[in-house]
């Protein structure tokens, strides 16, 4: 790491011309605080991957009865390559809030904003093994699937599974996000419009600090309702994934999916502080409340059946479906 690039970044946020976040110094500062990750990659792997995404593709539209293409763009990635890609995410995201202004002292608070954006995505770049991006809120339908190969690597080093097997699976994952997007072209558009309605709901002049850590802490504190339906939305499309994942894999996973889970939930105390910060603690929920759903749903019937969520928005489960599957049969199939 060289965290006196990170610092040299955020300072320098103070004098940029305007702007509640300088995303040139966001990307500068995450980038100082984690180191990129080995690339390296002899022509046996970069095929192994290809053919992981391609087993992924075909096991996945088997099983789930979806048809649905790949991603234009399917890369693998270091930390700082994640990073580039994300960087303008998150300023799409963030836009009603930069719309909203700076405030009172906006040079202070343009460096804590820009250096609170800065630790989140060095953050994430250092635990992110996968992404299926569908670009929400950028001009276009373009898609992206992306593997940080050095954090794959690495988890499967720290959870003793072998290393092909663990990157295989975590495309199966990654492709399960695209099979859902793929069956569902409602589905970006959807969640476009609760992320603007939830970011716009909060621009009160608060920095993006006060932001995280009123709907990020996993505990439900903030404001709810703004964010409700995506919240519903995105359990619905995490649990799918999660299920299917797992019973369109062509190999054992038992062991990956208990370790797996076992790292979600660990970490030291200021990894831990991190994750509550950004909202882990809700995702690793959305996770399991939409695992259980769906595989309860596809327990009493099969996996087409479960797959009909995404035909339509009025087919995904309410909040209160969630926990009780058979409502949800009863209404939609």
């Amino acid at each position: 790491m060289d965290l006196s690039r990170s610092v040299r970044a955020i300072a320098d946020a103070a004098d940029a011309p305007d702007g509640v976040v300088d995303w040139d110094a966001v990307a500068e500062a995450a980038k100082g605080g984690c180191e990129p990750g080995d690339l390296r990659m002899e022509p046996a792997e970069r095929e192994a991957f290809a053919d992981d995404v391609r087993a992924a593709r075909d096991g996945l539209r088997t099983a789930s009865g979806v048809e649905f293409d790949l991603p234009e763009s399917v890369e693998v990635q270091h930390r700082h390559h994640w990073i580039d890609a994300n960087v303008d995410t998150f300023r799409r995201v963030m836009r009603p809030l930069e719309e909203h202004g700076a405030g009172v002292f906006p040079g202070v608070a343009r460096s804590v904003n820009s250096g609170t954006m800065a630790i989140t995505l060095a953050f994430l770049a250092r635990n992110v093994l996968g992404q299926y991006d569908p670009l929400l809120l950028a001009d276009g339908d373009d898609h992206g699937l992306y593997f940080v190969r050095p954090n794959i690597r690495s988890a499967a080093v720290e959870l003793d599974v072998g290393y092909p097997r663990f990157r295989r699976w975590i495309a199966f994952h990654e492709v399960a996000h695209a099979a859902e997007f793929g069956a569902a072209p409602w589905l970006p558009g959807y969640l476009e419009e609760r992320v603007e309605e939830g970011i716009a709901s909060m621009t009160d002049g608060s920095s993006l600090i006060d932001v995280i850590d009123r709907t990020g802490g996993g505990d439900g504190r903030g404001p709810r309702e703004a964010f409700a339906e995506l919240n519903t939305a995105m359990t619905a499309v995490e649990g799918y994934a999660e299920l299917l994942m797992d019973r369109a894999f062509d190999d054992e996973y038992d062991d990956l999916r208990a370790k797996l889970d076992a790292r979600r939930r660990g970490g030291d105390p200021l990894t831990n502080l991190l994750k509550r910060l950004l909202g882990f603690g809700m995702k690793r929920r959305q996770y399991e409340r939409g695992a259980e759903f769906f595989s309860a749903v596809a327990d009493a019937t099969d996996l087409r059946t479960a797959s009909l969520v995404w035909e339509r928005p009025e087919n995904l489960p309410s909040d209160d479906e969630l926990d009780d599957p058979a409502a949800w049969l009863r209404r939609v199939a």
